[in-house]
């Protein structure tokens, strides 16, 4: 038997890759959560985690426990529901980012409202930039999306990488063929940044305002973009080093409510999408 209390610790370890991240989130001190891994670790006498004083990265055998994990705590859930019944209600406008239109969250929202029959709610995607305008403007209730430089709103979800990538062979040469969001634009911004700092010329070949435009641009051979590497669109590549493009950085991914914090619905759903968001970096 596998404590679900464990399980969640473990999940929030594993999505984090950091102790005091996860206890964070769970609003449990470093050394619970480590306690909680401990006892993990004793029952199914594997070891999960490999740690270092810079790194937490997970075992063969963590890789499958999360399978398990997420299977146990699911119908640990599907039961207490079952004989409690929800009782979120309300109506919830819930903004999501491009970059995800080609993981699992269909289907993560599609078992929401499943779980919570009397939530109406109503989807919108969209660039994050401009999602966050419309959370400012009271448009929408909770938003997944990129963290704009220097924002410290917002619950992280997980870190990435962001990268240069195109259609398989593609060769760059000076100016840079750009396939870029309409502005306003995060990956736009630490693009154009990034290549001014690098003293490199660049032309826009393409915009875009949805992910399957610029997927198409770069298949197409028109130039290259900057998406997160967790995330890489089907049939795309990331550029090799001997491309010369500068470097872009680390993105990360937030959940992120109005001013006032999420409350009923989006409290649900933030919850939702925090306990499973490493289920949102693998593609369907």
């Amino acid at each position: 038997m596998f404590d679900p209390v464990h399980l969640e610790s473990f999940l929030a370890v594993a999505q984090a890759r950091n102790f005091t991240e996860a206890g964070r989130r769970l609003g449990l001190q470093q050394s619970t959560v480590s306690q909680h891994i401990r006892k993990l670790e004793e029952s199914a006498g594997r070891r999960l985690f490999v740690r270092d004083t810079h790194s937490v990265t997970l075992t063969a055998d963590g890789e499958a426990m999360t399978g398990f994990a997420h299977t146990i705590l699911d119908t640990n859930r599907r039961a207490r529901r079952y004989f409690a019944g929800s009782q979120v209600r309300g109506r919830l406008r819930f903004g999501t980012s491009e970059d995800f239109v080609s993981t699992r969250l269909p289907e993560l929202l599609r078992d929401f409202v499943r779980q919570h029959a009397l939530v109406d709610l109503e989807l919108k995607v969209g660039v994050s930039a401009v999602l966050y305008g419309e959370l400012d403007a009271g448009e929408l209730d909770l938003v997944l999306a990129k963290r704009r430089a220097g924002d410290d709103r917002g619950r992280l979800v997980w870190r990435d990488r962001l990268a240069w990538v195109g259609a398989p062979a593609t060769q760059v040469e000076a100016p840079i063929p750009l396939i870029l969001y309409n502005a306003p634009s995060i990956t736009r911004e630490v693009a154009l940044e990034a290549l001014e700092r690098a003293g490199l010329t660049w032309r826009i070949a393409c915009t875009s305002g949805s992910l399957s435009g610029l997927r198409a641009a770069c298949l197409a051979g028109l130039g290259v973009t900057v998406h997160a590497r967790g995330l890489m669109p089907e049939g795309l590549a990331e550029m090799p080093a001997s491309s010369g493009l500068p470097a872009l950085g680390d993105v990360e991914f937030v959940v992120l409510a109005a001013r006032t914090g999420p409350s009923g619905p989006a409290a649900a759903l933030a919850s939702t999408i925090l306990v499973n968001g490493d289920r949102l970096q693998r593609a369907v």
